[in-house]
């Protein structure tokens, strides 16, 4: 049974890091649905999350190959456990005229989002929230309207007092 996991890892902070863990993944025909990666609070340590998809053993596979990589400090499938999963979303959507506007602003509204920049001819509206309501916001949206878009990727914590740290 193919599920998508949330892999959460911090990594040594230095050039080459993401090229060796993206490098993982291709070198084993593994696909990367989703890859964010900053600094922690510690700058030589990064965290990265990184959204895959397969079967439990190649999921398991995926895990052991990353445990092997010098520069992985620490790993967790966030899907082992409660977890908070956050994705943003910038839309530019197309609203010269005041009906689409008027549309734009409370289908914002109604998804949690920020209108961020306003031209003659266009919104950009910041959403964030789980994968899925950016979905639902982008389909809401309409692809006719849309100019374009960006998304962050899946950033994901562990609940409660667990911690990736301790």
């Amino acid at each position: 049974m193919i599920e998508q996991h949330t892999i959460s890892i911090l990594l040594e902070n230095e050039a080459g890091s993401l090229s060796r863990v993206s490098g993982l993944f291709s070198a084993r025909a593994y696909n990367i649905e989703s890859l964010s990666v900053a600094p922690t609070e510690d700058p030589s340590v990064s965290r990265m999350t990184v959204v895959t998809a397969g079967s439990p053993a190649i999921v398991e596979q995926i895990i052991k190959q990353l445990n092997k990589l010098v520069d992985v400090i620490k790993l967790v499938d966030l899907n082992d456990g409660a977890r908070i999963e956050r994705e943003l979303l910038l839309i530019k959507l197309h609203c010269s005229k005041p009906d689409k506007r008027a549309e734009f602003k409370r289908l914002a509204d109604i998804f949690s989002g920020e209108i961020v920049d306003i031209t003659e001819d266009s919104y950009t509206i910041q959403i964030t929230g789980l994968p899925s309501r950016i979905d639902e916001f982008i389909q809401a949206a309409g692809s006719r309207n849309i100019i374009e878009l960006v998304r962050s990727g899946v950033l994901g914590l562990q609940i409660g007092n667990r911690s990736l740290t301790t």
